[in-house]
């Protein structure tokens, strides 16, 4: 029987564990990190909340599957929102499951400051990279350069006080990953390479992709970032994936972290 997660507490979601936690943790061959990147588009305040609520889908989603998370990175806004958010979902299967979220998620709903109950479209922009092993990519030290600089937002006089975070350019391909959540800079700077890693991985795979014919790309499945691929209508309680033309009538519980009806649903896509 399917449980309905929108039903969930915070308590809940701290005790949860699912049933096949066991049986997935000890599948060490089909152990993966995937590294998702989630922005607000347009929208204003809105595009940070859709963030936000984007994030939570995929946490609670990572929950349910025995995953375990970290935050790398993150940009709040004022109103409790993300500007941006980075973290690192590490699992069975984590990658394979959420590999098709990256692209640009639009929302339509009426925001809790609507006045006069318009419905608002806002955007946010997903990417899910593969996070390479240490022993499969390695990046030239004389390629990158490192900078320090002081951290910024919540953390007191600690963080404000010392050059704790880290900016990585990686000069051939002009790729740039800040990081300062850690305090620490010698984390910072791990967790700042693991994110570069996979971005420069994700690039040459794209730099591959686009050499292909048009139809090749098509046939494999190969999407722009730019791509608006779901919407998210609240009025009608209705999410749409549009590459594959198929709509889900339970919004909210999807949204609270019920994703497998769109994961089972790219599954069962005609190759």
């Amino acid at each position: 029987m399917e449980q309905d997660y929108s039903k969930f507490t915070a308590e809940d979601w701290k005790n949860y564990k699912p049933d096949e936690y066991k049986a997935d943790t000890d599948d060490k061959a089909g152990k993966q990190s995937a590294i998702v990147e989630i922005r607000a588009g347009q929208g204003g305040d809105e595009a940070g909340l859709f963030a936000r609520d984007l994030y939570r889908m995929y946490s609670r989603y990572g929950q349910t599957k025995g995953w375990r998370e970290k935050v790398l990175d993150s940009n709040n806004t004022s109103v409790g929102g993300y500007k941006e958010i980075i973290f690192e979902l590490d699992g069975p299967g984590a990658f394979d499951e959420l590999q098709n979220e990256g692209g640009v998620h639009r929302v339509q709903r009426i925001p809790k400051t609507e006045k006069q109950g318009r419905v608002h479209t806002s955007t946010a922009t997903v990417a899910v990279l593969l996070k390479p092993k240490k022993t499969e990519f390695i990046i030239n030290p004389a390629d990158l350069r490192i900078d320090t600089y002081r951290s910024s937002g919540a953390g007191g006089q600690y963080v404000n006080k010392t050059e704790s975070a880290i900016r990585i350019t990686h000069i051939p391909t002009n790729t740039v990953v800040t990081c300062q959540t850690e305090r620490n800079q010698q984390q910072n700077k791990e967790t700042a390479m693991s994110i570069l890693g996979a971005r420069i991985l994700q690039k040459q795979e794209e730099d591959n992709l686009s050499s292909l014919s048009a139809e090749r790309r098509d046939q494999i499945g190969w999407a722009k970032r730019s791509e608006k691929i779901r919407t998210y209508n609240y009025p009608q309680n209705r999410i749409t994936d549009h590459r594959i033309n198929k709509s889900w009538h339970n919004l909210e519980s999807i949204v609270d972290g019920n994703l497998e009806p769109i994961v089972k649903a790219f599954k069962q896509k005609p190759a």
